[in-house]
């Protein structure tokens, strides 16, 4: 389903991506797992169309995606991790709004608006606007607006972000059924837990590049069993350190 070969990005003298090369199946779930600051958003920003890449190139399906690949791009959803929604607006509201730049027409986007709030459990709050939704309400619409045009494969970018256990818990049971969908996913996350739930691989990126990438469990096993020294203090070793 994708193809990403030798990305590269520079802002200014930071070097953000450094040569990053995977590929994802179709169906496949992939994880980029990584700290803030390692160039995973940046990442989702040049496979999504809207960077361009200083060097290298990013494939749907053997086809090469560009800024103005138009047809290639309705095959992405996107969900940002900055949250692209107008809170003055209803949620339906906000649907017609994405849809209508996908350029769906009005019978199929009532059934597709329909379909993506039934399936992020907000179908009851359509009619509600957004300004009064919850943190986690707000993400799970931000999903909605990018399953809107039935895309093949759907970019994360960190979606539990500020959100609580309760609703991120809901996020990945909307995550899952589109799994069970037969979607392609790619998730970005810091958070080792999410990624061992949701993803088949994970890729481990940090300052720019690809440092590990393997299942949870093959990683685990090449690097959770490194050996562990422990050291027990007596009552007088604390007391002097305290004191020092």
């Amino acid at each position: 389903m994708l193809e990403v070969e030798g990305i590269s990005k520079r802002f200014g003298s930071r070097l953000a991506v450094d040569r990053v090369s995977f590929r994802v199946a179709v169906g496949e779930s992939v994880g980029l797992l990584g700290p803030n600051g390692a160039g995973k958003t940046t990442a989702i920003a040049i496979i999504s169309g809207i960077a361009r890449p200083d060097d290298g190139f990013v494939a749907l399906e053997g086809v090469r995606v560009t800024q103005d690949a138009g047809v290639l791009k309705r095959r992405v959803g996107l969900v940002p991790q900055d949250l692209a929604l107008y809170e003055e607006l209803t949620a339906s509201a906000n649907l017609e709004l994405f849809g209508g730049l996908y350029g769906l027409t009005a019978e199929r986007l009532r059934q597709r608006a329909e379909d993506a709030l039934a399936l992020v459990g907000l179908a009851d709050r359509r009619h509600e606007r957004v300004k009064g939704f919850s943190g986690g309400m707000k993400r799970r619409l931000n999903i909605a607006g990018a399953l809107l045009h039935d895309p093949d494969l759907i970019l994360l970018d960190e979606p539990t972000v500020g959100v609580d256990p309760q609703s991120r818990n809901a996020i990945f049971e909307n995550l899952e059924e589109l799994k069970r969908r037969g979607k392609t996913l790619l998730y970005t996350t810091h958070y080792m837990e999410e990624a061992e739930r949701l993803c088949d691989r994970v890729l481990v990126m940090d300052r720019g590049r690809i440092l590990a990438a393997d299942s949870v469990p093959a990683l685990r096993q090449r690097y959770g069993n490194l050996e562990a020294a422990f050291m027990q203090l007596t009552g007088r070793a604390l007391r002097d350190g305290a004191d020092a």
